[in-house]
This record gives C-alpha cells, sequence and structure tokens, in this order.
C-alpha cells in the first residue's frame, strides 16, 4: 500500500477513503505501537457529520488492545495537544480534515508531550496495520474502557485565559469557520473583556470551511469594516491556523505575525538567538524585513511539525506559515490560532499602535500558486520536462523571486508556488509552469 501517513496525519473523504474500518485497523495498530494495554489516550474532534463515526470507530480500535480512551468531543486540534500534554495521556488523537472541506475528515495522533508521531512511529503504525494482525485481544477485563471527558476542554479555556491580556473596550470580529473554535473562541476573548462578534459559529456538520475561516476571510473582512470592529480573526476548521484582518479590512496572514513579534522582542533584547523559522512559503519580503533588523529566517518545508523541528534545531522561540500556522515554542508544541490571536493583540497592546500601522512596512513581494489537480503528483521530480522548466524559471528570476514546487500531503494537488518583484512575471511564470505539469501528470 502507499504510505497512510501525509504531512499531516491520515486524510480522505469520509466513509469511502477514510472508512470506520480503516479507523478501527489504525486505533488497534496505534494503540499498541504506542504502548498498548494500560495506558490511555484522549480523542477529540472537529464538527464533521463523520466525526462521531469515525470516533466510534477509532476508540473501538484502541479499546480492542487494552487502551483506555477519554473522548472530550468538539476541541480544536491544539487544545487536544495541549491536554494531552498536560493530563498525561500517554497519546492523543484528533478526528479532523483541518481546512479541507466537509466530506473530507482525518485522523492525526499526538504523543505524551504534544508533539506530532515520529516518523518511524508512523511507519511502525503502517507495518503493524499491512501484515496479519497479531496484536493482541485482550479479554474481559483486558479491554479497554471509553469515558466522557468533554469537561477538559474548560481546562484548554483556562490555559487561553491566562494568556489573553485585557481586552476591555476592544471590539473584536471573530470567524469561527463552522469549525472546532465555535465555542472555545468566543468564550475566551469574551472572559478577557472584549466585545465579540461572533461570525459562522453555527456548525451543522456540513458547513465547516464553506466560504469562511482562514482560507476564505473576505467575509471577515467586510464584517471588521461595516461593524467598525478593531480587528478581527479567521480560524481554520480545527483552530490551528489564524488569519487577521485590521480594522481597515486588510487581510494579514502568518508572515505579518512573525514580522510583529519578531521585531518586538528584539527591540525589547528578548530575541535569543536572532532567528526566526518560516517555511519555502515565506514572502521573500519577511526575508528582507527581518534582514534589515538583523534577524536570520530560517526556511523548513511546509507543515508546522517541519517547523517545529527547525525551531527545536535552532533554539527559535517561534516560527510559523503563511497560511497561519504560528508556533509559539515556550508555550505551545504546535499551531494555535487562538493563542496566536490573543499574542497579536498582546503586541498591538505592547507596541501602543494599531495593527495596520505596524503591518505598513511589511509589502509582500507578489506571489501566484496554481494548485493541479494531478493524480501523478508524486512524481513531478522525474519529469524532465517539468524540472528543465523549472530550472529555467528559476534561472529567470535570478535574486528578485523563487519557485516552490511541492506535492500535497493531504490532497491530490501539485502546488507551483511562484515568487517575484514583478507582479506579472509571477503569474505569466505560473501559467507556463502550471500548462506543463497539466501535461505530464495528468
Amino acid at each position: 500500500m502507499s504510505r497512510l501517513f501525509g504531512t499531516d496525519g491520515v486524510r480522505g473523504v469520509a466513509n469511502k477513503e477514510l472508512t470506520p474500518e480503516l479507523a478501527l485497523r489504525l486505533g488497534r495498530a496505534a494503540g499498541h505501537a504506542l504502548g498498548g494495554r494500560g495506558h490511555s489516550v484522549i480523542i477529540g474532534r472537529d464538527t464533521r457529520r463523520s466525526g462521531r463515526m469515525l470516533e466510534g470507530a477509532l476508540a473501538a480500535g484502541l479499546c480492542s488492545v487494552g487502551i483506555d480512551v477519554r473522548l472530550v468531543g468538539h476541541i480544536p486540534t491544539p487544545g487536544l495537544a495541549y491536554l494531552t500534554a498536560k493530563k498525561e495521556f500517554f497519546a492523543g488523537a484528533v478526528i479532523s480534515a483541518s481546512h479541507n472541506p466537509a466530506p473530507d475528515n482525518g485522523i492525526k495522533f499526538f504523543d505524551h508531550s504534544g508533539q506530532k508521531l515520529a516518523d518511524e512511529i508512523e511507519d511502525e503504525i503502517e507495518r503493524l496495520m499491512t501484515g496479519p494482525d497479531s496484536m493482541p485481544r485482550p479479554t474481559e477485563s483486558g479491554i479497554g474502557l471509553v469515558g466522557d471527558s468533554r469537561g477538559l476542554v474548560k481546562e484548554y479555556e483556562a490555559f487561553l485565559g491566562s494568556v489573553a491580556p485585557p481586552l476591555s473596550g476592544v471590539r473584536v470580529a471573530l470567524d469561527c469557520a463552522n469549525g472546532s473554535t465555535y465555542r472555545v473562541a468566543p468564550s475566551v476573548f469574551a472572559r478577557a473583556g472584549a466585545e465579540v462578534l461572533a461570525l459562522f459559529d453555527q456548525p451543522d456538520g456540513k458547513n465547516i470551511n464553506e466560504g469562511c475561516g482562514a482560507t476564505a476571510p473576505q467575509a471577515l473582512a467586510r464584517a471588521v469594516v461595516d461593524k467598525k470592529a478593531d480587528i478581527g480573526f479567521a480560524f481554520d476548521g480545527d483552530g490551528d491556523r489564524v488569519i487577521t484582518v485590521d480594522a481597515t479590512g486588510r487581510v494579514h496572514d502568518g508572515d505579518v505575525v512573525l514580522a510583529l513579534a519578531a521585531r518586538h522582542f528584539a527591540r525589547h533584547n528578548k530575541l535569543n538567538p536572532p532567528v526566526v523559522v518560516g517555511t519555502v512559503m515565506s514572502n521573500g519580503a519577511l526575508e528582507a524585513l527581518l534582514g534589515s533588523a538583523g534577524i536570520e529566517l530560517r526556511r523548513a518545508k511546509v507543515g508546522d511539525r517541519y517547523v517545529w523541528e527547525e525551531m527545536t534545531r535552532t533554539g527559535a522561540q517561534f516560527g510559523g506559515e503563511p497560511s497561519g500556522h504560528v508556533i509559539f515554542r515556550e508555550h505551545h508544541t504546535t499551531g494555535d490560532g487562538i493563542f496566536t490571536a490573543l499574542e497579536v493583540l498582546s503586541l498591538v497592546h505592547a507596541e501602543g499602535q494599531p495593527l495596520h500601522k505596524l503591518a505598513a512596512d511589511l509589502v509582500p513581494w507578489p506571489q501566484v500558486t496554481r494548485n493541479v489537480r494531478a493524480a501523478r503528483r508524486g512524481e513531478w521530480e522525474s519529469s524532465a520536462a517539468l524540472t528543465d522548466a523549472l530550472r529555467e524559471a528559476q534561472a529567470q528570476l535570478g535574486a528578485a523571486g523563487r519557485v516552490v514546487v511541492r506535492a500535497s500531503g493531504t490532497e491530490p494537488v501539485l502546488r507551483i508556488m511562484v515568487e517575484a518583484r514583478d507582479a506579472q512575471v509571477a503569474a505569466n511564470t505560473a501559467q507556463r509552469l502550471e500548462d506543463i505539469a497539466l501535461r505530464e501528470l495528468a
């Protein structure tokens, strides 16, 4: 079988590719690989209709090898990671497809420290799933138990409340993407004193990420201006990323958060080492802006697990992706949209200026991304025509641009990103490469 785990767990269309049978087998294999009988695992999910179905199957698989399971229901992915570590569960699992549409779903595991599983552990889980099932099948008192632990979500809310700045008099618009932040985010901001305008906070199992959230912040931008909000935040379906909207309606991605935090900490001699971790998708303008302040931008592969690994190697205090995954290492092991939003508000408060002024000098270089639907996306490096075209494009751009190509780990898509100082050059180059990829990989 092809590798089951992608860059962010196991993904697929629920009940077609990601079936209950697969979830049960995954639960058995993961439970055995992660420690077996006598341990406990916490499971959370987002608001998709298929969540309960997969939750039941995954829990059954875990129980069948002697694992006790605690269900917390709807919770942002970073909340599940937080509880896994703080409550000393041996592992955690979240059922979510993040920013993907409602028919998709996924299963992602965290280890006892709240970090995503290492590749070698995922490989071991897959090995156990591919051969004959020789894993234990305890009976009677050896079978794991399932318990309701939804009250633990309040502990995650309390953690977020403990880092929230005073927000009295601040009008905040929150786009909850009809996802897993729909209860937690409005509660945390309201308790900190903010006047909360909650949008897309009525999940029905089918409307998650539908025309809303971090991947579609236009509705939030309009609401911020129309309702005269001071700031707006758009989360994605599982709450691990956030896109920010300032009072003028301008949308800001994760690069802006990194720029604000890095320069603030550097000005107060608290950025040690003077390193920020981004990814190959981080805008060249961010690298130039940080460099002018004596701060190095290290680029990791796309995926917050790789950002975390590079942060650990370099000792960087924070890092993230333009998509809105931002990790503050002192507090978290993964991206947390709500925490990041609170940190943005803390920085705005500390600087004494509104966000649109603080972000004014980060003018992104034009980027054009083509998402090429290609069943053979993983074979792109074997195409001489495509690799030759990529080398030629990079040579033509020189130091004034970049080309980044990667196969999505969550969708049947090859992503081609072209960055250039000139928008038309970026668009023309991206179109040319897309045409070749479609011809070569269809």
